[in-house]
């Protein structure tokens, strides 16, 4: 157990522990309205902040919640107007952002640490400051969704019935994909840009298995993050692997075992 005579595999766990409780948590909502994609392309968004940090210099994690907030934004906007259709909105900032990010990681003349630690995740990049900042828009996330709740499933299980019972949509699907590009780019430094969406559905759907209520789901989804998270740590010091790609290998065979039981 000398893992814990460290202070940064301390804060790496819990701030991996508040983004196992997050993630799944705003992911369910996303799952639930055929919206999964939408952790992808805003870490891919939030990579083009990231990019732009390291680029003029400035925080990597202020550019990433900037550049996914003004995205997310954009995104439903684009997306209400009913113009586009929904898919397409997704791959158009996902493949916008992510060409973004390749041309400003070109002008900063290649990947550097840093950056290369947004992309897959570091344990050792997870300072006290990070530790608070994530801790906080954790349990502030937590409060919305439980103030918000009845509201946010009915929109993501039927839009029109929410809209006939005269629930302010637009609002609504504000708040949810805000909430989403906060967790993203929160949970970057953790799991990494390219695997943060799985984090957020893989353990819900592996959850769905089970075949409980929509809260009860919601937990056991919680659990399965939790307990791959802490796997998935101890994975990454003892063998030295990616953070993010240890995390996420434990949760996909968490699924593939559900699929069984």
């Amino acid at each position: 157990m000398e893992i814990f005579q460290f202070d940064f595999m301390i804060r790496a766990f819990l701030a991996g522990a508040a983004v196992a409780v997050v993630a799944p948590l705003v992911g369910s909502f996303l799952v639930l309205r055929r919206y999964s994609m939408m952790a992808d392309t805003l870490a891919h968004t939030a990579l083009a902040g990231v990019a732009a940090g390291v680029l003029f210099g400035v925080s990597p994690l202020a550019g990433a919640l900037a550049v996914s907030a003004a995205a997310a934004l954009g995104m439903e906007r684009l997306r209400s107007g009913e113009k586009i259709f929904g898919e397409s909105v997704l791959v158009i900032f996902l493949s916008g952002s992510l060409a973004l990010a390749a041309v400003l990681v070109s002008l900063a003349r290649g990947f550097n640490i840093g950056f290369y630690n947004f992309l897959f995740g570091s344990i050792a990049t997870v300072t006290p400051a990070y530790l608070y900042a994530i801790v906080f828009c954790t349990l502030a996330a937590i409060a919305l969704i439980t103030v918000f709740y009845k509201e946010l499933f009915l929109i993501s299980f039927d839009e029109e019935l929410a809209r006939a019972n005269g629930l302010r949509i637009g609002a609504l699907n504000t708040l949810l994909i805000l909430l989403t590009a906060l967790v993203v780019s929160l949970a970057m430094q953790v799991v990494g840009a390219l695997l943060v969406g799985a984090l957020m559905v893989i353990p819900f759907i592996t959850a769905i298995q089970f075949k409980r209520g929509f809260r009860g789901t919601i937990f056991l989804a919680i659990v399965i993050s939790l307990v791959s998270v802490f796997i998935g740590l101890f994975l990454a010091y003892y063998l030295n692997l990616s953070t993010g790609g240890a995390i996420v290998l434990v949760a996909l065979a968490f699924f593939i075992a559900s699929l069984f039981v």
